[in-house]
């Protein structure tokens, strides 16, 4: 067994190994490892904050695998709980080396390598993978944030945060555009995440309902790209925005799907739940410190 160990890497992705992907002594099949490691890779872009299929349309080009090894050490069995580890471990000119590793708690029970070359997809010949996205993975390996969060308003940010809010809220959730835009948006203050390529991903507003009352509003976030703290950013960044104005309270109306997001982050429902834009929502609230 090699010396990998779980604190090389910190990308995880986790699993429970389920019962179609067992043999008949309930151990994994060797080939379904190799399916681990390609769902971790869609995470891995996941916490780059990167969609893939815009991203690589941006940077004029796509990934080919070129070649995927597996070392077996120990075998995964039925209802086992594992971690997926990834790590960019090397970037030459037009190829990058993602070294893996499957983890049952701390044993190490499989290492991986997958080879990627960027490409023109047209024609599937190399070609150097562009600065932009060696520095974002480089930048990631080294535990730099994958999001920038600007504060400003509508007419500084209102072209990229309108663009993020079509996407969810017009096109995804099919709420019509005549209900999304409001003139309570000239007078908010607007977060906008971008990712690392200047992207926009997520966006949310800040309104002021009372004297002392935040009310939060607009959240989205890039759909590919949820589960990566953007919204939590976002969040963070309006409830701080409210803390330095001086408020003690913030609310808002959070879609009854988005729940436990809100919880995990200490808002608490407050009254029924009721049906906005034809989509059941709850309204939520979170103290605020008075002055810091």
């Amino acid at each position: 067994m090699t010396d990998t160990a779980r604190q090389d890497f910190r990308f995880f992705h986790r699993l429970r190994v389920r019962w179609a992907e067992v043999d008949m002594q309930k151990i994994v099949f060797n080939a379904h490892y190799l399916m681990y490691f390609d769902t971790a890779i869609s995470d891995y872009w996941r916490a780059l904050a990167l969609p893939y299929d815009s991203t690589m349309q941006s940077l004029e080009g796509d990934l080919y695998v070129k070649k995927a090894t597996v070392e077996f050490h120990a075998s995964a069995r039925v209802d086992d709980q594992l971690d997926v580890a990834l790590k960019c471990s090397r970037i030459g000119t037009s190829s990058m080396v993602f070294t893996g590793a499957i983890f049952r708690g701390e044993e190490h029970l499989i290492s991986g390598e997958l080879i990627y070359v960027f490409a023109d997809p047209s024609t599937q010949t190399s070609k150097p993978v562009p600065v932009a996205l060696r520095d974002v993975l480089l930048g990631y390996e080294a535990w730099e944030p994958m999001v920038r969060l600007e504060l400003g308003t509508w007419q500084a940010l209102g072209a990229a945060a309108s663009k993020v809010r079509t996407e969810v809220f017009v096109e995804e959730q099919r709420i019509p555009v005549e209900m999304e835009w409001d003139e309570a948006d000239a007078t908010a203050v607007h977060a906008l995440a971008r990712n690392r390529l200047g992207l926009p991903v997520g966006t949310g507003r800040l309104l002021q309902q009372a004297p002392g009352v935040s009310r939060i509003g607009r959240m989205a976030v890039n759909r590919v790209v949820r589960g990566s703290n953007v919204g939590r950013d976002v969040l963070r960044a309006l409830m701080q925005a409210a803390t330095e104005r001086g408020d003690h309270e913030v609310r808002l109306h959070a879609q009854r799907t988005a729940k436990g997001f809100y919880t995990r982050l200490g808002f608490l429902p407050c009254g029924e739940p009721f049906e906005e834009a034809g989509i059941v929502h709850l309204e939520m609230v979170h103290a605020l410190p008075f002055g810091q």
